[in-house]
């Protein structure tokens, strides 16, 4: 088995359209051209939180993987599969890829959060080493029991975008890409938009819209009634050109998110020079910089209602923080770089 072989192991559809799942599309794409064979390991799951059934099913999975294989794993599905990569761990070289710990999600009680912090902290110590996506993240792995020398920070990359033409005058276009889940905010953003119906603006959503959650099915209610209503459009998920068409038409992208493991879709409004308003988690406050948006505490609905409003009723300031994104933009780096570091850090630890 040579190093230039990996199996990828991810919950699921590869497909779906998040921001983690992006990542792992993005990166094997780049490893593959990089000379690269990656096999995709999917297993189907209610993932962090699989059936017994679901489980057995990814253990047969690494059981089915040749000795001594490479697999790079989902922290999405890894870390909750302790018992299975104990199994493994003296067969297989497993390296895990933490986007962000699973027990630090928005909206779980604190006895779910314990039992995913133990869960990954055990599956953890199975990983010959462990990939994070942001430099932030690194903490919050150390203190799940891994030692700084067994992590490696492949940020993202982001795909090359045209500097985004606006509203083109009028009422201030808003655009939030971001899952419909709790960590994400949209419930805040609601809240702070419904005291500035008194100003001209549109919200586009863009994301997956979780059919059976409880949180989804509250903002759908309140996108369609007043005071919002006709206000807020819920696009759902999009990909390709009906993407590149909602950023086009921003005047500001706006993700009130609680915790983000990087925040790659604030990456990809800033590259199309899109000034930002979100909170300083993940890596979004290096991202956005002092002169590329702004950011307010997560879940300060008074906060963010000041920052839009002010943005609403001085264009010239708006203007300003376009000006720190277009500077903002020249220093991400692309996707090919994350694939030249996801490939030392596989190498390096393949070795171990």
């Amino acid at each position: 088995m040579t190093a230039l072989d990996l199996h990828f192991l991810v919950p699921g559809d590869l497909d779906t359209r998040t921001g983690g799942y992006g990542y792992d599309r993005a990166i094997i794409s780049g490893l593959r051209a990089r000379g690269w064979t990656v096999h995709v390991v999917s297993v189907p799951g209610a993932y962090p939180s699989p059936s017994d059934a679901d489980r057995a099913l990814a253990g047969r999975a690494l059981a089915a993987l040749p000795n001594d294989a490479l697999v790079l794993a989902d922290g999405l599905a890894y870390g909750a599969l302790p018992v299975e990569a104990e199994r493994q761990r003296a067969r297989l070289r497993l390296v895990a890829l933490v986007h962000h710990p699973l027990g630090l999600e928005t909206g779980i009680d604190a006895l779910t959060s314990l039992r995913l912090l133990g869960s990954e902290r055990q599956a953890l110590t199975s990983a010959l080493g462990v990939v994070v996506t942001s430099r932030r993240t690194v903490s919050a792995v150390e203190a799940l029991g891994v030692p700084r020398d067994r992590i490696e920070v492949v940020e993202p990359g982001t795909r090359a975008g045209e500097v985004a033409r606006g509203g083109g005058g009028g009422a201030l276009q808003m655009l939030c890409v971001a899952s419909m889940v709790p960590r994400k905010g949209q419930d805040v953003l609601f809240d702070a938009l419904e005291r500035l119906t008194a100003h001209e603006w549109h919200l586009t959503c863009a994301g997956r819209v979780e059919g059976t959650s409880t949180y989804a099915a509250g903002i759908v209610r309140r996108s369609s009634e007043p005071p919002l209503a006709g206000r807020v459009s819920l696009a759902g998920e999009l990909a390709g050109e009906p993407l590149d068409a909602a950023y086009d038409s921003a005047d500001l992208f706006v993700l009130p998110t609680h915790y983000e493991g990087y925040g790659m879709a604030v990456a990809e409004a800033l590259a199309r020079a899109i000034p930002i308003v979100s909170t300083p988690t993940g890596a979004i406050a290096d991202l956005v910089g002092a002169d590329a948006g702004v950011l307010v505490p997560a879940g300060d609905v008074a906060a963010l209602a000041a920052t839009l409003q002010a943005l609403m009723t001085d264009r010239s300031r708006l203007d300003t923080l376009r000006q720190g994104a277009l500077l903002a933009r020249r220093s991400l780096g692309d996707w090919d770089e994350a694939s030249a570091r996801m490939e030392e850090a596989l190498t390096r630890f393949s070795r171990q």
